[in-house]
């Protein structure tokens, strides 16, 4: 997806455009819920070996980290921003979706806490399994949920945000990382 951000045409993805860095984002999860897919194929074939330690440790830093940070930018910026910029069906709307969208983190939160016991085993090499629907449930939630805030929240985020409103989210999300 590509956003046609008003005032925002640079090709750099950074915090002074926080829509396209929230959908680059999306775009690294995807690329960890791959790694997860072929990790799990991996350990099958190859047991905890060390890139299968290395895979493990790489995909829980993320999660642990940029992830939880996307969620925190979503709800406690993205969110807000949008209810207070909504009138009329867009309120209603946009109160459903971001509940929903709420719903999914902590979906995803309990998926992940589950799965992060499986992967931590592996890295440490005191197992050699993942299980199954633990990874396929994970994977498949956060596409779902992926799909859901580009087709809804990412639009509707454009077209009701200000410029100045932006700044100030970018803003927000740059010092989060900072702390």
């Amino acid at each position: 997806m590509s956003l046609n951000l008003p005032g925002h045409n640079t090709p750099a993805v950074g915090f002074e455009v926080p829509l396209e860095m929230l959908l680059a984002c999306h775009g690294r999860v995807q690329h960890q819920c791959e790694t997860l897919l072929r990790l799990e194929a991996h350990l099958r074939t190859h047991g905890a070996d060390r890139p299968a330690q290395e895979a493990a440790r790489a995909v829980m830093r993320y999660f642990d980290t940029a992830a939880r940070h996307h969620h925190e930018d979503e709800e406690q910026d993205l969110f807000p921003a949008l209810l207070e910029a909504g009138a009329g069906a867009d309120a209603i709307a946009l109160r459903e979706l971001t509940t929903a969208l709420c719903n999914d983190h902590r979906l995803l939160e309990r998926s992940w806490d589950a799965l992060r016991r499986g992967l931590l085993q592996v890295a440490e090499a005191k197992g050699s399994s993942l299980a199954d629907a633990d990874v396929q449930g994970f994977v498949q939630q956060y596409a779902q949920h992926i799909a859901l805030e580009e087709a809804e929240l990412l639009p509707m985020a454009t077209r009701l945000l200000s410029e100045e409103k932006l700044d100030r989210i970018g803003l927000t999300m740059r010092s989060r990382r900072a702390a």
